[in-house]
């Protein structure tokens, strides 16, 4: 039997890397540029029931999991415009899970947050292949969180992106799909 937490957290948990280092860096964006399509790839031909099934019991659905990537990975590039422009800015947490039970993110066709997603990549990309090591070294003030700095919170979208990929594909896999 599969543990909650293998499903749950079907790469691990975040771990912050020991180094950021210009290789690991742009295999992170790599990831980041490669998840639209990954994503659409992981959902691809899936019926509305099947987009309506929890990727485990108690979790949210894949169609709800599409829809949050989109929404997190909106907020991520505004934090990382906030704190290129600004020193240490102070940024407002979200409830994630409220925002996956509003009726967007339970009834909208994944499509829409799918073409979001690659234009907000193609941005956030080009963006990321733009800054410096001292860019990297900004960051913003999160109330739960502490001070993020940018090249530990592109390891946490990195980790985010394959993560969320990761639960689609395990319940495709799990379900024969």
């Amino acid at each position: 039997m599969i543990e909650v937490d293998d499903l749950r957290y079907p790469i691990g948990r975040f771990a912050p890397p020991a180094a950021t280092v210009p290789g690991i860096r742009a295999a992170q964006i790599q990831t980041l540029r490669l998840l639209p399509e990954r994503l659409r790839a992981a959902v691809n031909g899936l019926s509305d029931a099947q987009l309506d099934t929890p990727y485990r019991e108690g979790g949210w659905t894949v169609r709800q999991v599409v829809h949050h990537v989109a929404d997190s990975h909106s907020v991520c590039l505004m934090r990382f415009k906030l704190a290129l422009t600004e020193e240490w800015p102070n940024i407002n947490p979200y409830d994630e899970a409220a925002w996956a039970n509003l009726a967007d993110s339970r009834l909208l066709p994944v499509d829409v947050s799918l073409e979001l997603l690659e234009a907000l990549h193609t941005r956030w990309v080009a963006l990321l292949e733009s800054l410096t090591e001292e860019d990297f070294q900004r960051g913003f003030n999160h109330p739960e969180r502490g001070r993020l700095n940018l090249a530990t919170t592109l390891a946490i979208y990195d980790w985010h992106s394959r993560h969320h990929t990761a639960h689609i594909t395990g319940l495709r896999k799990r379900r024969g799909w």
